[in-house]
């Protein structure tokens, strides 16, 4: 059994749907404790700098609120389905570092992350975050295809 499981979520129905996987790992007790991570990338608008001061928490409050109030949804609905979720917004310009980071400093056991499944030139073109966390990993990965949330 997996004590700490951690699903990295980007707003996307493509993303969710390594949920439904996880609530089934939760109800056949392979996990415990789900944490959902949201990746927050905070862009400063270099362009607009003049002489002027830049205030960073202007710019990075309402990403957070946004991030937290989407996790905060997610969680509710999970908890219905009675998993125990922790749910975490954190800052990073690297979504895959930022998630692999996050595993080992909290303990994790298993990264459960949906996959868009580009291959080829178009994966190499547009990176993949999947892709990061699988490669970087300390813990174990299981990567869900898009082809599994189809009906």
């Amino acid at each position: 059994m997996y004590k700490k499981c951690l699903v990295p979520l980007d707003g996307s129905e493509l993303a969710e749907c390594a949920l439904n996987h996880v609530k089934n790992l939760v109800k056949e007790q392979s996990v415990g404790e789900v944490t959902l991570i949201n990746v927050v990338k905070v862009d400063i608008p270099w362009a607009s700098v003049d002489e002027r001061t830049i205030d960073l928490a202007a710019i990075r409050k309402p990403l957070f609120a946004s991030a937290n109030k989407y996790l905060a949804g997610v969680e509710k609905k999970l908890t219905a389905k009675g998993v125990k979720v922790k749910t975490v917004a954190v800052e990073g310009n690297r979504p895959g570092e930022t998630i692999v980071d996050y595993a080992r400093a909290k303990g994790m056991g298993l990264i459960v992350i949906a996959t868009h499944g580009h291959t080829g030139l178009k994966k190499l073109m547009l990176g993949s975050v999947a892709t990061r966390v699988l490669h970087d990993s300390p813990v174990p990965v299981l990567l869900i295809r898009p082809e599994s949330c189809r009906p």
